[in-house]
This record gives C-alpha cells, structure tokens and sequence, in this order.
C-alpha cells in the first residue's frame, strides 16, 4: 500500500488511538435510533426505494419498469429490486433503513482504510457520529432509501483497490455501481487520466453487459432511452427541480435565464475537470492524489447533472474527511467547514426553510464544497516539497540514524504497471 504523509504532531495524535466501549455504545444508539425511526414511520424502506421496488414489481407482472418516469436507474437496478418486491412489505421496512445506514458505515470504512486511519480510532467512530448527528443529508438518505448508498460504497472501495495499484479490480468495483446506478460514471476519467485502459475496458463493459443482457428481459428493452434519458435531458419535471441543487436548476429559480444557469454550471464543471487534471498529473503520488482527482471529477459532475440531490455529497464527503490527517488536507481549509454550516441540522435560514426551497442552501453546500475541492486540487503542490525528517525517537528515526533505514521503493509512473499490481 502507498505510504500516506501524514501529520500527527499536536492533538492529532490523540484521534488516532483507541476509543472507549462508551464511544460505541453512543454509536450504535445514534445509528439504530436513526434506522429505527424510519423503519416505523415509512412503510416501503423510503420513497426513493419504493420507487425502484415499483419498477421491479411491474416488471414481474410483464410491465415495463420505464413507465414511472421518476424511475432514472438503469435495467440493472430492475434486477437487484427483484428479492424487495418479492419479500413481505414488513420485512422491507425494518431491512432498508438499517441496509442503508450500514452501507454509510461501510463507506466511511472504506474511506478511513484508503488513508490509512485506524477503524477503531477516536477519528474513525467520532468522525461517522458526527456525519449522522451534524450532517443533515445523512439522514435524508436514510430515510428515503435512496440506492445513491450504493455509489456511496462502491467509490472507496474501487479508489481503494486504485491506490494499492489494482486498477483492474477498481475497474469491476465502479462497473458493478454504474450497472445499478450511473452516479459514478464521471470517475471513468481518473482511469483515463492514468492511462489504465484495459481496467478502463473493465469499468466500461461489466454495466453495458449487464444491462444489456436484463434490458432484453424487459418488455421495453430501450425504455432507459426512449423515456427516462429525455426526461433527465429535460430537466425532469416540476417535483424533481424543487429539490435539485445544481446550479443549471437553481439559478432559473432566483430569475437568472436558464441557458445562463446552464453555462455557469457548465464552466464550473469543465474548472473542476481542469483542476481534477491538475491534481493528477502535478500532485504527489499517493493514495491522496487518487481520491482528491476522484472527489473532483464527482464534485465537478455534481455541479451540471440533472438531478443533483443533497445526499449525493455522501459519495465524496467521507473520502474527504478521512484524508484530515494528511498534510495540505482540503479539510484543514476554513472554506471547507463553512460549505457545510448549511446542512447542519436545525440550521435556518431566512425564508428557506419549507422543503421546497431547501435546494437553496443545497446549492451553496454543493458551490462551496467544489470551489474549495478544485482550489486544494488546482494549487497543490505537495510533490515539489521535501518529505519531513522522521522524529529521532521513532523507529524510523533511529533506522535513519544507524544508517540502516530501507531505501522506499520506486513509484511507476502513470501509465507503467508495476510489481504487485492487480489485473488491468
């Protein structure tokens, strides 16, 4: 595994020892409480949810699943539906809820594994309480069983298998997530700025196999193109705009013509692809630079898709915090934190509070984040900068001291494959 910079002097260290039973005992009431409430309050494992299990249920009675136009998945997520629609209803609405909350806990698993944080850290369990407690699309997602849960797992697994040099197994990982839901197809360009092309191949075929092969099970085999991507090109109708939280959707709200809206979202996404570019090619190698280059790219594409929802931020968030510990972190910018004021929990804002108008504060959440992600990205310069002396009582200090210390191995370059690698 590449070797992660990081700094630990002052209180830092504290984070990263072990936490106490209590820490845990707190955990698991924040987070069964949370899966609990909605497990008694929605019937169907959440509105989102339902909306797929609906497709899957048409599709067993010989419908086709692209009728509902709220249905925006492709054939695949048809087939991972199929177990709900066929389990009793009861069981649905207790499995979800806590499904999903333990996906999240498994995506800020992930997470913390790529940059090297112990799981049982005071970091690793103050960290997920903190986004369940103070972050308020942590509960939405919850509680609308939105399968975004998916993405939100798949990414730190597939950029983790990326920073150990096994772009082939990334490449099945990000395949697998884009088959049920094309959230992360924007990360298809870090492969192509690596130049894996054969794991680029990988994370290409295994969703357009897959949905091929469940979309000639469908009685509308093209219903994804002939209804559900005209609907997304058209901005989606009036109950999907409310809650969407790109610019291109939000600024026609506030009176700003809508192919303005259109191109400043566009400009800030060909800015975020620009600085996600320079991240990868300028910045020092490492487990940072992948996910940085990835949380742009994803960032970037937040900004111009339609929809983008609030709870999409899960999907980078966590690989954001998790880095706190490395040098030059984005976490350790005041912009930053100040991008997530906005979905603090019990956060008002004057005239925004009814749910129709809370894309508003989305959007600033989703603007601040990207401009503080593609300016860490942009004017990272980590790869010029000498690497810091080891501390004289470490065992790294003394190595050095003795003259015994092992020379690190090369880093390939790009493009190269080197010892260890996985396939592709």
């Amino acid at each position: 595994m590449n070797a992660v910079k990081r700094d630990v002097s002052g209180g830092a260290d504290w984070w990263l020892r072990p936490v106490g039973w209590q820490a845990w005992a707190v955990l698991g009431v924040v987070l069964g409480a949370l899966a609990l409430r909605v497990a008694y309050r929605v019937p169907d494992g959440g509105m989102d949810n339902g909306i797929v299990v609906r497709a899957a249920e048409a599709w067993l009675d010989g419908r086709s699943p692209y009728r509902d136009r709220h249905f925006l998945y492709l054939p695949g997520a048809v087939l991972a539906a199929v177990p709900q629609a066929v389990l009793p209803q009861g069981l649905v609405r207790a499995l979800v809820p806590f499904g999903v909350t333990a996906a999240l806990a498994a995506g800020w698993a992930g997470a913390l594994r790529i940059h090297g944080v112990p799981w049982r850290s005071r970091f690793a369990v103050l960290g997920l309480l903190g986004l369940a407690l103070g972050f308020a699309p942590f509960a939405h997602l919850v509680e609308l069983g939105n399968w975004t849960v998916a993405s939100a797992v798949a990414l730190p697994l597939a950029l983790l298998c990326a920073s150990r040099g096994r772009w082939g197994w990334a490449g099945v990982v990000l395949g697998c997530a884009v088959a049920v839901k094309p959230l992360l197809v924007p990360v298809l360009l870090l492969f192509v700025f690596a130049r894996r092309w054969r794991a680029l191949g990988v994370a290409v075929g295994v969703p357009v196999v897959l949905s091929a092969a469940t979309a000639l099970a469908l009685p509308d085999p093209a219903g994804f193109f002939t209804r559900t991507l005209p609907f997304l090109l058209r901005g989606g109708d009036s109950f999907v705009r409310l809650y969407e939280a790109s610019p291109a959707a939000v600024l026609p709200r506030l009176g700003v013509p809508g192919a303005v809206g259109s191109l400043v979202a566009g400009a800030g996404a060909l800015a975020g692809v620009g600085c996600a570019w320079a991240r990868w090619w300028r910045g020092a190698p490492g487990a940072g630079r992948v996910v940085d280059t990835a949380v742009a790219l994803m960032l970037a594409a937040f900004l111009v898709s339609r929809p983008s929802y609030d709870h999409y931020l899960l999907v980078v968030l966590p690989l954001v915090l998790a880095g706190a510990f490395e040098a030059g972190a984005v976490v350790r910018g005041p912009w930053f934190w100040v991008a997530l004021v906005p979905q603090v929990p019990g956060f008002t804002w004057l005239w925004l509070e009814p749910g129709t108008r809370r894309a508003f504060k989305d959007a600033a959440t989703l603007c601040l984040l990207a401009a503080a992600v593609f300016h860490h990205c942009a004017t990272d310069r980590r790869a010029s900068a000498p690497a810091p002396a080891p501390p004289s009582g470490s065992a790294e200090g003394q190595l050095a001291a003795q003259g015994g210390a092992r020379r690190p191995r090369p880093i390939p370059a790009p493009g190269r494959r080197g010892p260890g690698r996985g396939p592709g």
